[in-house]
């Protein structure tokens, strides 16, 4: 897999710390975490509602108190990798990820595994805010649009397995033993960082004061190209985290599948997340990230319209459900790249920080979209009015960011040249 680029700067001198492979391999493993835990997670949550003898709405607490440990810890992830070190953060971040995970692999009770389950959030964190800001560290533009998407491509192989992988663990294993998977991988991604990436910023723990936090979160937070980018973001893949909480129960209790059929029908949504990225790696040849995220909002708009008969009590069927989000995931892999790059171009200096809040955007999303969807009782219903209402934010959001000057959405390497 080549990636075209201009070639980043190093800490070692001129040239690029890592070759945009590594870049591509090791950022997509990183960002895989947090999904990974998750896509792994879901189809067990109606075994484990029967089998503690608790409701669904318990159960769906663990998948809240991993979104919110997630969504917060960025908001120190970011920046305490701009002061420690992006590997150093990674390795602490993870390493509490793996605490979390054999806690979570002991427990028999709600309360402990809704604790364990928010740890973990924690510890996944590192991954989008970390990843995120290496690749700005060394890339800008269409260089950093492209190996966006590439690492995009890489990302929908391991959510698409995941499903299957956890529904099939659970015909013939306890639900204690998906989080060995997740152990499993935690491990692999300790020791695939530590082999392939390069540190790309210099330690410098001022970063870290208060004074220094409270400034560059004031700063990005006033920039309007900053906070519409994080809001396409949060209203795109934010989408993708809230139905993560109401999928299980809308296809397996009212739909009837089985966990094993409920991991297969998930590869539809990442399988088409990974055609559209293969898509657009193809049209990037000849047209810019810029250019594909409209026809990317227009796939979002459509997907969420078509599920929009859900919240007027349409019986929801594999059909009806899957299908329309398998147009949105389509879509998200036009949006992801550009948007990405786009939110962190103006912002070198706190790359970590920007990373992280707009990672916050996008779990925040998920959060607020799942909540949402809970409070309306029915999970189908819950469907038909989250994806509208995230997926016409992120369209909006768009449409705000295409009136700014180029001041205030351009790189500092883009203006000076």
């Amino acid at each position: 897999m080549s990636i075209a680029a201009d070639t980043p700067p190093s800490l070692g001198g001129p040239g690029p710390a890592m070759t945009p492979l590594q870049v591509t391999v090791v950022c997509a493993a990183m960002v895989a975490l947090g999904p990974l835990a998750m896509a792994l997670y879901t189809p067990a949550m109606p075994t484990i509602a029967a089998e503690l003898g608790v409701s669904a709405p318990a159960v769906k607490m663990t998948l809240t108190a991993y979104f919110a440990g997630f969504a917060l810890a960025q908001l120190v992830a970011g920046p305490l990798s701009d002061a420690l070190g992006r590997r150093a953060t990674l390795f602490w971040f993870t390493g509490l990820f793996v605490l979390a995970t054999i806690w979570a692999m002991t427990v028999n009770d709600i309360d402990h595994l809704i604790a364990a389950r928010a740890v973990q959030g924690v510890g996944a964190s590192v991954g989008v805010a970390v990843s995120r800001a290496v690749v700005r560290d060394l890339y800008v533009g269409e260089a950093s649009s492209k190996i966006m998407n590439a690492i995009g491509m890489v990302l929908a192989i391991g959510p698409a397995l995941a499903p299957a992988i956890g529904g099939l663990t659970l015909q013939v294993l306890p639900w204690h033993s998906v989080f060995g998977l997740m152990l499993i991988y935690s491990l692999g991604l300790i020791a695939l960082v530590h082999l392939l990436l390069r540190e790309t910023v210099v330690r410098d723990m001022r970063r870290f004061r208060p004074a220094s936090l409270f400034k560059a979160y004031g700063e990005l937070l006033r920039s309007r190209a900053f906070v519409s980018m994080s809001l396409l973001l949060g209203g795109t893949i934010g989408t993708f985290y809230a139905i993560a909480t109401l999928l299980p129960f809308v296809l397996m209790e009212q739909v009837g599948l089985n966990t094993a059929q409920f991991g297969a029908a998930m590869i539809i949504q990442t399988g088409f997340f990974f055609a559209g990225s293969v898509t657009v790696r193809q049209l990037l040849r000849r047209r810019s990230a810029r250019t594909l995220t409209g026809p990317g909002l227009g796939f979002i708009a459509v997907g969420a319209a078509l599920l929009i008969p859900h919240a007027f009590g349409v019986p929801a069927t594999l059909f009806n459900t899957m299908g329309p989000i398998a147009v949105y995931a389509f879509g998200i892999a036009f949006v992801m790249p550009f948007a990405s790059t786009a939110g962190l171009a103006p912002f070198p200096k706190i790359a970590g920080a920007a990373a992280a809040l707009m990672g916050f955007a996008q779990m925040g999303g998920g959060l607020f979209g799942g909540i949402v969807g809970a409070s309306l009782g029915d999970p189908s219903v819950g469907l038909g009015v989250v994806a509208p209402m995230l997926g016409g934010t992120a369209v909006l959001s768009f449409l705000f960011w295409r009136r700014l000057p180029a001041s205030e959405t351009e790189a500092p390497e883009m203006r000076s040249a």
